[in-house]
């Protein structure tokens, strides 16, 4: 296998944003937040490897506020800065509950899949 070939089909490589909607979703499910404070939990999360680019972060929440999956306040609490606050809505709640049973759905999958691959591994090994 060619290096390009090699770089072209590894499942390590890959959008990072495949499953950011859901780690934001969850992230504001456990608590209201604002996006630097996001960014560090999702990163928890294990979907995003490195740091977060916050750029990326932020085109996520707009575009889940557009959807009206979250909505946002300026907080100006104490001092600094205000902070854009980020909350969850029903609707919010409602996507990351498609997107639980999706990944759940998928999870099973993949044990399937890899249980599989064991099977024919070991019987190779007898041969």
């Amino acid at each position: 296998m060619t290096r390009k070939t090699r770089k072209r089909s590894d499942p390590r490589i890959g959008k990072q944003e495949r499953y950011l909607q859901p780690t934001i979703l969850l992230g504001l499910r456990t608590r209201p937040s604002y996006g630097y404070e996001l960014i560090q939990t999702i990163q928890q999360f294990g979907f995003v490897e490195g740091n977060a680019p916050p750029g990326m972060i932020y085109r996520h929440l707009r575009q889940l506020e557009q959807d009206g999956l979250v909505v946002s306040e300026w907080k100006t609490e104490g001092s600094g800065p205000a902070k854009r606050v980020y909350s969850l809505t029903e609707e919010g709640r409602e996507m990351l509950a498609i997107w639980i049973d999706y990944l759940q759905r998928q999870a099973e999958n993949l044990d399937r899949f890899i249980r599989l691959y064991r099977k024919v591994e070991d019987g190779k090994d007898n041969r």
